[in-house]
């Protein structure tokens, strides 16, 4: 098999040129989730080579409730850049048909203001959330059908496309003390031009946005190619309902409960 960066090269090219490729794990079956951990610092690589500074993280399939349909049952992640991540306010188009088959996902974004280390429990994990964010997460799939395996995932990026994010609710340390639990018990609804097609929670991922990053602490203990997460990064911590397939001119929305967070809107171009 082909060594990461080549990897990397042919899935960052896919990616910018959406165009779909035939899976890395049916080349090869020993192609496998420990293989495809330095393709996430490849990619890195290539895109900081190009001048694209990474601005955070990404965990996709924390919410167990779609790991049948995509037969991958343990989450995964990928950096998010400077120039695939930006702010929006409500009903702003925003362009993303250009990716290979494009779906959305309503997820919860949490910024650090300090270091996350092995061993941090919950608590501590929390205390070091400085905002929490709803955004539009559109993922993308480089395998046709989207048809892969973990490890396929992994080589395109965490299968990261766009991520759109709403206003920021900064938290006080009476906020950070009770976010575990706060967040979990918070309800989404997600409409397409104003038909409900979905409802999730917080608790839909790992239990909760805030057990997500710690998942992804842990996860990052053992990753000898990638450095832990570190202050000044955001990390979206996965879809709290089904992801759908988005076309051009269709309206997005979310409206959330349980948490003082304002849902989102968006135009597809």
């Amino acid at each position: 098999m082909a060594d990461a960066t080549a990897i990397a090269k042919e899935a960052l090219a896919a990616l910018e040129a959406g165009r779909q490729v035939a899976r890395f794990t049916a080349r090869d079956p020993a192609f496998d989730v420990g293989a495809a951990r330095p393709v996430i610092a490849a990619l890195r690589e290539l895109r900081e080579g190009r001048g694209e500074a990474p601005v955070g993280r990404k965990i996709g399939f924390t919410n167990r409730g779609i790991w049948d349909e995509y037969r991958v049952y343990a989450p995964i992640w990928g950096y998010m850049y400077d120039t695939t991540v930006r702010s929006v306010s409500p009903g702003e188009t925003v362009a993303v048909s250009h990716l290979p088959e494009p779906r959305i996902e309503p997820e919860i974004v949490l910024g650090l203001d300090r270091d996350l280390t092995p061993g941090m429990d919950l608590a501590a994990i929390a205390s070091a959330v400085a905002w929490v964010a709803h955004a539009f997460e559109i993922v993308q799939s480089i395998y046709p059908g989207w048809a892969f395996a973990a490890a396929d995932c992994i080589a395109d990026g965490g299968l990261h496309g766009r991520l759109f994010v709403g206003p920021r609710r900064h938290l006080s340390k009476t906020d950070q003390a009770t976010l575990a639990r706060d967040l979990s018990a918070l309800r989404v609804t997600l409409l397409r031009d104003g038909e409900r097609v979905d409802t999730g929670s917080g608790a839909n991922v790992l239990d909760g946005p805030v057990e997500a990053l710690s998942h992804l602490v842990a996860a990052l203990a053992d990753d000898p190619f990638n450095p832990p997460l570190a202050a000044g990064e955001m990390v979206s911590t996965g879809t709290m309902t089904r992801a759908f397939p988005v076309r051009p001119g269709e309206r997005w929305s979310t409206a959330i409960s349980d948490y003082p967070l304002p849902g989102l809107s968006v135009t597809i171009d």
